[in-house]
């Protein structure tokens, strides 16, 4: 593994601007801002407590084009933007009108995360999750990934001054693996699938020889979490300082779909936006449906399942915020539903056909739940709509075919005889 050239840059007086504990999400026992993800009482998960002060419209409008505009929101430092970081953020919102008319809804958007700098939504998470670990003192930045984190986590290390190295399941789309490690630290494959590569970090994290490892889902996994809410601020930002009526988010662990519902509660809270009702969506792929299988039969408690699906940045079998979904989903009068491998990636063709937005097969999850609830009349085709792309095609490209319509002689000619004309 390489050794960083330069220590990892220092953080200003108050490292965590309004982040003023950590809070069960359970129980409610808040802790100190330290490197800790369980509550000692209960064993349930902690996140970020706030103590926000006056926040404006103006103010975040005048910060950086990226995520650090909305430092004030987040648990940073102020100077953040001045770190050497990756500042992603601030993708577009593409209206989608042709995709909107092809489903039957009356207003869509895209909220196209692929154009962060590893080439998915990863890079915002990862990105407060390295702040934290900064401050803490870690040497060496970690995660368990189903690939997309993987590469997200190499590629801010590398640009941080820390070394890395992480973990993923064997057998993952050579693109992702390959993104993880041309940054320069460690990929170490596991014979297995993601749930036993985290239960495996979840060993070393316990172990003398990972004390000084930022594991950014585990021990910084609070952090981590927050970088989803950005998601929220900008689409709120973008539609002009309102909420969408729907949004379809897609689900492996399920922590972006609920800090996504956290930054929406935020900013009304906040007085950024009007106090409005939304509903959220969850989507998953048939063959990893844990929580969408719990919706649909009424059930408060997850069944752990085992992936076997093409939408593998999703195959999370045990995901951590799967009840904490069923609730905000409920509250909020969504749902949560899956879809299978041949609708994924008609989806992911039909989103590129329409849109021009070529997804991974994330995004084909979200555009063929967005397209099955709509025909099952659980989405209302008049509600302003906002659905999730995480991820490049790029990254997956095995899960679709070579598209090549028909090889030819270089004639006009033979161009003619093949039809094509």
């Amino acid at each position: 593994m390489a050794i960083a050239a330069t220590e990892p840059a220092a953080t200003s007086a108050r490292p965590f601007g309004p982040a003023a504990a950590l809070s069960c999400r359970e129980c409610g026992e808040r802790y100190d801002l330290g490197p800790k993800f369980a509550c000692e009482f209960c064993f349930g998960p902690l996140e970020v407590a706030y103590d926000h002060g006056a926040v404006t419209r103006e103010q975040i409008e005048a910060g950086p084009l990226n995520i650090w505009r909305y430092a004030p929101l987040l648990p940073v430092p102020a100077d953040v933007d001045e770190l050497p970081n990756m500042k992603p953020g601030l993708t577009p919102l593409v209206r989608a009108d042709r995709l909107a008319a092809e489903l039957g809804l009356r207003s869509l958007h895209v909220k196209d995360d692929s154009g962060n700098p590893t080439h998915s939504f990863k890079d915002r998470v990862v990105a407060i999750a390295v702040e934290a670990a900064r401050t803490f003192g870690f040497r060496t930045l970690s995660c368990s990934s189903t690939g997309n984190l993987a590469g997200a986590v190499g590629a801010a290390a590398a640009r941080a001054g820390f070394e890395s190295c992480v973990f993923i399941p064997a057998g993952l789309e050579e693109g992702k693996v390959v993104m993880a490690a041309v940054y320069g630290g460690k990929v170490v494959a596991l014979d297995g699938n993601y749930d036993d590569v985290n239960r495996f970090c979840s060993e070393l994290i316990g172990d003398p020889a990972g004390e000084d490892w930022g594991f950014v889902n585990v021990n910084l996994r609070p952090y981590y979490g927050e970088g989803s809410k950005t998601l929220a601020y900008e689409i709120a930002e973008q539609l002009g300082w309102r909420l969408p009526e729907q949004i379809v988010v897609p689900i492996a662990s399920g922590s972006q779909l609920t800090k996504i519902d956290k930054g929406f509660q935020e900013l009304i809270r906040l007085g950024l936006v009007e106090d409005r009702p939304y509903k959220v969506f969850g989507a998953q792929a048939t063959g990893c449906s844990p929580v969408a299988r719990a919706f649909e039969q009424g059930h408060d408690v997850i069944q752990p399942v085992k992936p076997d699906t093409i939408a593998k940045s999703l195959a999370i079998g045990n995901p951590a915020d799967g009840p904490y979904v069923l609730d905000v989903c409920r509250r909020t009068g969504g749902a949560v539903a899956h879809v299978s491998d041949a609708e994924v990636v008609d989806s992911i063709k039909l989103l590129a056909r329409t849109e021009g937005i070529f997804a991974e097969t994330a995004g084909g999850v979200t555009t063929g739940v967005l397209r099955r609830l709509l025909a099952e009349g659980v989405l209302d085709p008049q509600a302003e709509t906002v659905v999730l792309n995480t991820g490049d095609g790029l990254k997956t490209l095995n899960a679709v075919d070579s598209g090549v319509t028909a090889t030819i002689r270089p004639s006009l000619a033979a161009f003619k005889e093949a039809g094509l004309l």
